[in-house]
């Protein structure tokens, strides 16, 4: 495909990189020469240095007949006027980074007369990725699936747990529980074991199955998994509004520590509900006054990665039962991990992912769609969810007859209103199925998995 990004930022530069490895034609446009020239120092693309609303350096750039505009600048209105002429130069569809809560309200009305085919709100994404690791509290992180209907989650293997030195085919046979280990973590090394692999301590697990199959799971093994009621957040961003807001409407208390008078006044209106702390939420003595030592989780979304760490290290010190970091260098979340922090969200990542995921699902053919696509395993893999359709070859043929490609595991099936199922060699894939590949493959389409 043929496609342009507006913006050279950490979003953009994300964007250059996955794009340019999957194949597709990118030209980047930024109004600065020197980003211009690190992306082409770093990657095979395009560079053109100007402005994305600027018609010629449209044209230059082929407006007129690419694919796909993607619009990630610091500047919301910027970003809509440059999909805007896009559109009226003949590009095909366009996305646009929106974070301006008051925009994001008016999606459908953008999408239907602005003809921007998708608005993305790093803001928001995040604050969903948070609040699904604090429903799953125990999990280092869950993505869902299929409406909600499957989860995928992260788990540690602690050296007590009794996983440890088990085979697969093994921890099935006794809990009996109707999960999938479908993805491992081991040190550098990502793994798509069989039934024979053998876990070890500090391993990192990905297991997929219904959310009440996966907490039984985590009771059978002596996770606790007990449901949060009081988070403290500390920073009071967009992140912490849209974040506090699914809280509350779920029941949980919140609590929010920012420390400009006036944020602190907006929240209070937006969120009258929620307790609004105008104080330094990076100060210890104002951390142990409003009682860090009795939440049951705690939320750093400072805009310094350094303030959000170091929080977040003084949490664990104190046992806080679950402790969410944001970051935006990935250097950071590498090292992170070596220190006991895993629940980590980086905004940028999250952004990516969601127009990765647009990119797949414009690409597809003969029908299929991609309907969610995460990176999981340090990015080293991916679980992908497909709508299956007829296909010669793939449907109505039992699994153990298919030829698959390595490192595919076909790890949920969704058939109709009936519960999701995990399949064995026997099951097939039958057209309005949906179903969850984990893979460490790029697959673009259902029929890829075949080798």
């Amino acid at each position: 495909m043929d496609i342009i990004i507006i913006g050279g930022g950490k979003v953009g530069r994300g964007l250059v990189e996955h794009l340019n490895n999957e194949g597709h034609n990118v030209v980047l446009v930024d109004i600065k020469d020197s980003v211009i020239e690190s992306v082409q120092d770093d990657f095979d693309v395009m560079g053109i240095a100007g402005s994305g609303t600027d018609i010629e350096v449209l044209e230059e750039a082929g407006a007129r007949k690419a694919q796909l505009v993607i619009a990630v600048t610091p500047r919301d209105e910027f970003n809509m006027l440059c999909c805007i002429m896009a559109k009226k130069l003949g590009t095909h569809a366009c996305v646009a980074r929106l974070r301006n809560p008051e925009y994001y309200k008016q999606t459908d009305f953008m999408r239907r007369e602005l003809e921007i085919g998708m608005i993305v709100n790093p803001e928001f994404y995040a604050a969903d990725e948070i609040s699904r690791m604090l429903r799953f509290p125990a999990a280092i992180n869950t993505e869902t699936f299929a409406k909600g209907r499957i989860e995928l989650a992260q788990i540690r293997v602690s050296s007590d747990s009794p996983l440890v030195g088990r085979a697969i085919w093994e921890i099935y046979a006794k809990y009996k529980v109707k999960v999938l280990v479908c993805a491992l973590q081991r040190g550098d090394e990502v793994i798509i074991p069989n039934g024979d692999f053998v876990i070890n301590s500090e391993d990192k697990i990905h297991v997929t199955a219904t959310h009440r199959d996966i907490a039984k799971f985590m009771h059978e093994i002596g996770i606790d998994n007990q449901r949060l009621k009081t988070v403290m957040i500390i920073g009071g961003g967009r992140i912490s509004y849209y974040l506090a807001r699914q809280l509350l409407e779920s029941g949980m208390r919140v609590k929010i520590i920012e420390s400009r008078m006036e944020r602190c006044s907006e929240l209070a209106e937006l969120l009258p509900k929620a307790s609004i702390i105008y104080a330094d939420g990076t100060d210890k003595n104002t951390l142990c006054e409003e009682g860090i030592d009795d939440v049951d989780a705690l939320v750093t979304l400072t805009g310094i990665d350094e303030e959000n760490i170091i929080i977040s290290m003084y949490a664990k010190k104190l046992q806080v039962p679950k402790v969410v970091t944001k970051v935006n260098r990935l250097a950071f979340v590498e090292m992170l991990d070596t220190i006991g922090i895993d629940s980590i969200v980086t905004p940028k990542d999250i952004t990516a992912d969601v127009i990765l995921r647009y990119v797949r699902a414009m690409e597809n053919s003969s029908g299929t769609e991609i309907n969610s696509l995460y990176r999981i395993v340090g990015d080293k893999a991916e679980a992908i969810e497909f709508n299956i359709t007829s296909e010669p070859g793939l449907t109505s043929v039992p699994l153990k007859k298919l030829r698959l490609k390595k490192n595919i595991l076909i790890a949920s099936i969704v058939r109709g209103n009936k519960r999701p199922f995990i399949p064995d060699g026997n099951s097939t894939l039958e057209p309005g199925d949906t179903v969850i590949i984990v893979t460490t493959a790029q697959l673009k389409k259902i029929t890829d998995i075949l080798a």
